[in-house]
């Protein structure tokens, strides 16, 4: 038959009756807690008391005992009186020593149990999750699993990009757990920035937040020292429930990152656009390395003007008024730049063959041509500028 006596007085908490309206409740409250732990300590006290008294019986016990044995091997008459009497005694103080511990186990089955003595672990056990490896791999080598991860998985971290619902994008990575990684977050930055260079700014978007909350679910796993994809529930648990502060940092780091693409696409436009002017620049060059374009902008006015209307004559007469020496300086750049051609006929002639060539030969025969065609522009610039002047302006 069970006994269910010792169910009967349980003291749960210090505050669980219903006191009188008059009576301060949290004080009274704090006065049963106080008491409580006060009998406690006083129990405590009495058992430390009596389990010392208890080893101490023990040691003269067998203290006694070991001392009779030795007198009776040895034979002393007197002293083996002595001794047995001793033994006695403490015999004696025993029984009064487990008399008092009896009723103090007794008594202690008689206190209430409380919330800290109602139970008591049965076992305890830790677990700790193994760290991820750490791949150790060079910019070579992470290059082309970025490359692979792209080729085999675009489509899939495409779709996961344009998710919208919290509930989804979990559901969605937890089916897809090869991409809950650096690469997949990596190629949603790559194409965020070429989203905000395309003008499709609410897209990118779109595509920024789910990167910063893929970010995110990297950045848990490495705080808490594991598997990222492990943190895949408990951060969309929580951040489809999160508080306004933690909510905040989260939208902030979504701004953050919108800022970034953008400022970046911004930087690799103007890039793009450096490259195509030098592109241009570099097709613009004249025989003598020089761009026209840049020469045309550094000549007088008045020189300008010449250009402009291809007025022939109009230069002539500008060149003449012209202090020679910086009429030379002027005219040398132009042939090196190409805006002035010594004789025109002549390179347009060089240029139909060269088209009519083709490749080969011939095409190599045109090349040198034009090189022969550049020298004898250059020397011509070191020749007087009237004469210059004159055996071009019939060419022009």
């Amino acid at each position: 038959m069970v006994d269910y006596s010792k169910w009967k007085d349980i003291e749960v908490s210090d505050d669980e009756d219903d006191t009188h309206p008059n009576i301060d409740t949290p004080s009274l409250f704090r006065w049963r807690h106080d008491a409580r732990l006060q009998r406690e300590g006083e129990r405590k006290q009495e058992k430390d008391k009596l389990q010392s008294q208890k080893n101490q019986y023990a040691k003269k016990l067998e203290d006694a005992k070991t001392k009779l044995k030795k007198a009776e091997e040895e034979g002393g008459p007197c002293d083996l009186e002595s001794l047995k009497k001793s033994l006695k005694d403490i015999e004696k103080e025993g029984a009064d020593v487990k008399k008092q511990w009896e009723e103090y186990e007794k008594k202690e089955k008689m206190v209430p149990w409380n919330v800290d003595s109602i139970s008591a672990d049965g076992f305890s056990k830790t677990v700790i999750n193994p760290k991820p490896k750490k791949e150790e791999l060079t910019e070579e080598q992470r290059e082309e699993r970025m490359r692979g991860h792209v080729k085999k998985y675009k489509e899939e971290m495409e779709k996961y990009g344009m998710l919208q619902k919290y509930e989804d994008s979990k559901r969605f990575l937890q089916e897809n757990m090869h991409l809950v990684c650096e690469d997949t977050a990596n190629y949603l930055v790559i194409w965020a920035l070429n989203l905000e260079m395309e003008e499709k700014f609410s897209l990118m978007e779109h595509v920024a937040h789910q990167c910063i909350c893929l970010n995110f679910v990297l950045e848990l796993g490495k705080q808490m020292d594991m598997d990222p994809r492990a943190c895949v529930p408990s951060f969309f648990t929580k951040i489809a429930k999160a508080e306004p502060e933690y909510r905040g940092q989260f939208e902030d780091e979504v701004e953050s990152f919108k800022r970034r693409i953008r400022v970046r696409a911004e930087q690799k436009v103007k890039a793009a656009m450096k490259e195509i002017e030098e592109e241009e620049r570099q097709k613009r060059i004249g025989p003598g390395g020089l761009d026209p374009q840049d020469v045309f902008e550094s000549l007088p006015e008045a020189l300008q003007k010449c250009f402009e209307s291809q007025d022939i004559p109009l230069l002539q007469k500008t060149v003449a008024e012209m202090d020679q020496d910086e009429a030379r300086y002027h005219i040398k750049r132009c042939v090196d730049s190409g805006l002035w051609v010594a004789d025109a006929k002549a390179a347009e002639a060089e240029k139909a063959a060269a088209a009519e060539a083709g490749a080969g030969p011939a095409a190599e025969a045109a090349g040198e041509a034009g090189a022969a065609a550049a020298e004898a522009g250059a020397a011509a610039a070191e020749e007087p500028i009237y004469e210059e002047i004159q055996g071009a302006d019939k060419s022009q």
